[in-house]
């Protein structure tokens, strides 16, 4: 059975590479003005669950722990939308990376959902 260390250590490595995919799409937009601001929104949602998940790691107590755990879910459901409405608005179907980061999206909201409901059944046991 892996170990809580190598699962957290697998997180982390997701989180990067989700990161830097991020990155490479918002650099990928044109310059105008709505793709410009799409793309600074999009970076910001989606390179924060990467540090809210670090946070969590060092976290005070286990209400804390949920907390950033919260924080990160909140940021990749909006980094979802923001990859959505690129799609929508016909920004990112060219992009080869729009569709894999959309499914990576929804693997890792399922995480924290799940690793998030752990946690307060752990909690209130």
């Amino acid at each position: 059975m892996e170990s809580q260390t190598n699962r957290t250590y697998d997180l982390e490595e997701r989180l990067l590479s989700y990161g830097a995919a991020i990155i490479v799409l918002t650099r990928s937009l044109s310059s105008d003005y709505a793709e410009r601001h799409v793309g600074n929104q999009l970076l910001r949602s989606g390179t924060a669950s990467l540090s809210h998940h670090g946070e969590a790691q060092g976290a005070e107590s286990p209400a804390d722990f949920i907390h950033k755990l919260r924080l990160a879910l909140k940021e990749l459901r909006e980094a979802e939308r923001w990859l959505k409405l690129i799609a929508r608005a016909g920004s990112g179907p060219s992009n080869p990376n729009l569709n894999p980061l959309l499914d990576e999206t929804d693997q890792l909201i399922r995480i924290f959902v799940s690793s998030i409901a752990t946690a307060e059944k752990r909690r209130s046991s």
